[in-house]
């Protein structure tokens, strides 16, 4: 990223794990700089490279935060509306373009509030007055300090959210499935998908409470390794993981460990399935078919439902006679129009696999009863599920 300072050219390393740009356009800022001159010069596509105090840093994002929210709240009654006309009929307006407003308001208020920069030193810290150490939260993220590498800067709205990532991190996230506390978290790294929404885990160790003996067991995309620990404290001997991202390579491994169930699980890095078969897989896939904005929102977009696809039709070369694949998937695609039924129940048969089975939970998550959520009617209607799958008979 490149700027000048008076007359004398600047230029530092640009990190974004959200995969967004450089910025073309760069003024310095500080502690005298106006909420309305900020935003007015963020939504124009100009970046603040903050030089000021930090914690004056955090409030002027804050306000920004509002100046942005007040329009969305508009559109999002409009968007609510559309979507109620949509559900009871009145409207032939589909869901799906309600939910392709969502996005672009959201790019369009990370974008905005992406503007406010912080610089960070080579050794990770940050030469801001009252400003965090945050060393321990970026080394997470971005690797070690490199003294070669020189001053970086990051939008003080990702900064915020690598500190977050750290503090679950350190915290973990409590899952009841594993049994009791204390040693029953899944700690999180950043990038890995947090199994904050614990339907989908409670689903796997209620139908494993009532399946037969498994001796050997997948987890595909097995992100924090949160489903292989529920199978290995279900007592399945031996179990293999996979990923293809290697920071979820190492959380999955990490967590497996802190469990004490790294010896039944074998962890590799792999495009959905490992080598050889088991009488029980499991995937969780991305749920919703779209495409991903940024690197970090491959664990919740599938564009055209690669992995879903790719995991039904490697399925029945990977079950050992008699085996079963549990797909967990939430139904939020259907309510939204990005994916019927129809489609879903295709792709299985296409791949020569019959149901025997489906497990159901409504959702908890907050989202799920906030009524000022633009996609609140599709969310309140979820549900997650759990299919049980198995080779036709030829």
């Amino acid at each position: 990223m490149r700027w000048s300072d008076g007359d004398t050219p600047c230029s530092a390393l640009w990190r974004s794990e959200r995969g967004a740009p450089a910025p073309k356009k760069v003024v310095l800022a500080d502690d005298t700089l106006t909420a309305d001159a900020a935003y007015r010069l963020a939504c124009e596509g100009t970046a603040l490279l903050w030089r000021g105090d930090f914690q004056n840093a955090r409030q002027l994002l804050q306000a920004l935060v509002r100046r942005v929210v007040q329009p969305a709240k508009r559109t999002q009654r409009k968007q609510n509306a559309k979507v109620s006309m949509a559900a009871e009929g009145t409207s032939t307006k589909p869901v799906e373009s309600v939910f392709n407003l969502h996005r672009q308001a959201q790019a369009q208020r990370g974008r905005v509030l992406g503007m406010l920069l912080i610089p960070v030193q080579a050794d990770l810290s940050i030469p801001l007055r009252r400003a965090p150490d945050a060393q321990q939260a970026f080394a997470e993220a971005w690797g070690p300090a490199k003294p070669e590498a020189g001053v970086s800067v990051v939008s003080l709205r990702e900064l915020l959210g690598l500190v977050s990532a750290h503090e679950w991190r350190k915290k973990g996230v409590e899952i009841p499935a594993l049994g009791a506390a204390p040693n029953n978290r899944i700690h999180p790294h950043y990038g890995v998908f947090s199994p904050v929404r614990g339907e989908y885990v409670d689903l796997v160790a209620t139908a494993l409470k009532s399946s037969q003996a498994v001796e050997t067991a997948f987890d595909i995309g097995t992100g924090t390794g949160v489903l292989a620990a529920v199978m290995a404290r279900n007592g399945i001997p031996q179990i293999v993981a996979t990923d293809q991202d290697p920071r979820a390579l190492a959380c999955a491994q990490d967590n497996l460990n802190r469990l004490g169930v790294g010896s039944q699980v074998r962890v590799v890095q792999a495009n959905l399935f490992p080598e050889g078969q088991a009488q029980l897989v499991v995937c969780n896939p991305p749920w919703l078919p779209a495409r991903p904005s940024s690197p970090i929102e491959y664990a919740v977009y599938d564009e055209g439902s690669r992995m879903l696809v790719g995991f039904l039709n490697g399925l029945r070369a990977h079950l050992a006679p008699g085996g079963e694949g549990w797909l967990i998937m939430s139904d939020l695609a259907e309510h939204l129009g990005l994916r019927s039924r129809l489609e879903l129940m295709a792709a299985i048969e296409n791949a020569g696999l019959e149901v025997v089975g489906r497990l159901d939970a409504k959702p908890a998550h907050p989202k799920a009863q906030d009524a000022n959520d633009p996609l609140h009617i599709a969310r309140a209607a979820e549900v997650t599920s759990l299919w049980r799958l198995a080779a036709k008979d030829e």
